[in-house]
């Protein structure tokens, strides 16, 4: 039986709202910290399937939250496309070879790599309440491709955006390398049990108007497509942080059946501008969980009533942040579930 948040994300106008929020599997929970002394580093953890089901289960264990989002992360791809991927105490992730210094054809693919994921999704379907949606992710292709061809996150993704420029076919390659071994990653997590699927868009704002629509229109629009002949029944969020106006263009372009709002746009802007009838997620500031209070609550309320008349996931703009004390997602969520329009 289909959950508040699956009916939502199909197009229900229903109250309450459901609610979950990224990143809500992980560093702000003490019980995900225990865990992670005991198992080791990040990516130890995301490949021991046991552990990344119970870190996933964490959260709806202690809060209740609609929907289970997979403990794993964006680079999961490029790891299985060939890339070595670590996480560095203190740096990040970070990949080998750059394809800013080797072509993509030198890479040899893992594919295996992605089978302990697809358990991590079994494991989770198997001890989720019915009533809760279990939801799988990855990264979109033009966010992946930064990495891929840095090695790294950076703040303009200079490296990226200039090979796209100056080399347009190969860099064409690259994203189309990641949308075909994507769209099979995501059909191996609904095939586990993933009801629905996010594809993240971290550096979606750094494309100006033109490589926006080649980088990341194109590329998510084939994704959905994909998605959608082979299981019409899962919808996919598309989450472009930092599109900023070109949301409307995004949303009617890509085909997503909802889209996720980061904290810079104005919930009343998009209320109007979206397509109708869109479902929406968001658009809570992380740092408002941070300090809670009055002011939480009082812009969490503008964002609901904003969306009152559209489908509405509540969530943040963003990841819920590491420091986020745990009695101001109780705060939030039970405003959130009281609220009725």
């Amino acid at each position: 039986m289909p959950g508040l948040l699956l009916d939502t994300l199909r197009g229900q106008n229903l109250r309450p709202r459901p609610a979950w929020l990224m990143r809500q599997a992980g560093r702000y929970l003490p019980e995900y910290r225990a865990l992670r002394a005991e198992k080791g580093g990040f990516l130890a953890l995301v490949y021991d399937s046991a552990a990344a089901a119970e870190i996933t289960i964490q959260p709806i264990r202690r809060y209740g939250m609609d929907g289970a989002i997979l403990f794993s992360d964006i680079l999961i791809v490029p790891y299985a496309m060939g890339q070595d991927l670590e996480f560095l105490v203190g740096e990040g992730p970070h990949l080998s070879p750059r394809l800013v210094d080797v072509s993509l054809e030198s890479l040899s693919a893992v594919p295996e790599r992605l089978s302990p994921i697809y358990d991590t999704v079994k494991l989770v379907k198997a001890q989720l309440p019915g009533d809760k949606t279990m939801l799988g992710f990855a990264g979109s292709p033009w966010t992946v491709a930064t990495y891929m061809v840095a090695g790294e996150g950076s703040r303009d993704q200079h490296e990226t955006r200039a090979l796209a420029y100056r080399d347009p076919m190969a860099f064409q390659a690259i994203i189309d390398a990641i949308t075909a071994v994507t769209i099979e990653y995501l059909a191996g997590q609904i095939l586990a049990g993933a009801e629905a699927v996010q594809l993240f868009d971290s550096w979606a704002g750094s494309l100006a108007p033109s490589e926006f629509e080649r980088w990341v229109i194109a590329p998510n629009a084939t994704i959905v497509a994909a998605i959608a002949k082979r299981f019409p029944y899962v919808p996919v969020i598309g989450f472009p942080k930092g599109a900023g106006e070109k949301l409307p263009a995004y949303a009617r372009e890509t085909g997503v059946q909802a889209l996720g709002l980061d904290e810079t746009i104005d919930p009343l802007w998009a209320a109007k501008a979206l397509p109708a009838g869109l479902p929406v997620q968001g658009n809570l500031d992380p740092l408002l969980l941070i300090a809670g209070g009055a002011e939480l609550e009082r812009q969490a309320l503008n964002i609901l009533e904003a969306f009152a008349d559209r489908p509405h996931v509540f969530n943040l703009g963003h990841g819920i942040g590491q420091t986020t004390p745990l009695e101001h997602v109780g705060q939030l969520l039970a405003l959130v579930r009281n609220w009725r329009g």
